[in-house]
């Protein structure tokens, strides 16, 4: 290959030059890896562990309950009183066609609470319900015995 300085020939050099661009997208892809993770975050809770957890992937359009350590109820990271939840929910669902709601309840939490809400929602037409867990940890000691 041999490399056109444009001086020889009197033209204009009209190649693009992708460094810059290639500089920049890198820079937003790090920058999209590093904000990812603090969207998906939503209300900070300690969820239970259980050992029959089936990994389901997060989709954006999903309707998310959190009911924090302190009681207050969280409708997709929007605080929301308990005595309105399953109105707010249903407005939020009264156009979809699957009305799923995931419940992310702290360990601290009575379950009397998780009850309530889940009793509010079945009283607004919502009957797929579905709690968050935190899968088990493996054992240490996997021997062969």
């Amino acid at each position: 290959m041999s490399m056109d300085l444009g001086g020889a020939q009197g033209g204009l050099k009209s190649d693009i030059n992708v460094t810059p661009l290639v500089d920049v997208m890198l820079v937003l892809l790090v920058i999209m890896m590093l904000i990812a993770p603090l969207l998906q975050q939503g209300v900070s809770v300690k969820l239970p562990v259980a050992g029959n957890t089936a990994d389901k992937p997060e989709t954006q359009g999903q309707t998310v309950i959190a009911i924090a350590k302190d009681k207050q109820i969280y409708l997709n990271t929007k605080p929301v009183r308990d005595t309105e939840l399953g109105e707010k929910v249903s407005d939020l669902l009264e156009n979809q066609k699957e009305k799923i709601v995931i419940i992310k309840a702290d360990t601290a939490v009575n379950y009397g609470v998780v009850m309530t809400a889940m009793d509010q929602l079945r009283q607004a037409g919502i009957e797929d319900i579905g709690l968050i867990t935190d899968p088990k940890k493996a054992s240490g000691s996997a021997g062969g015995q």
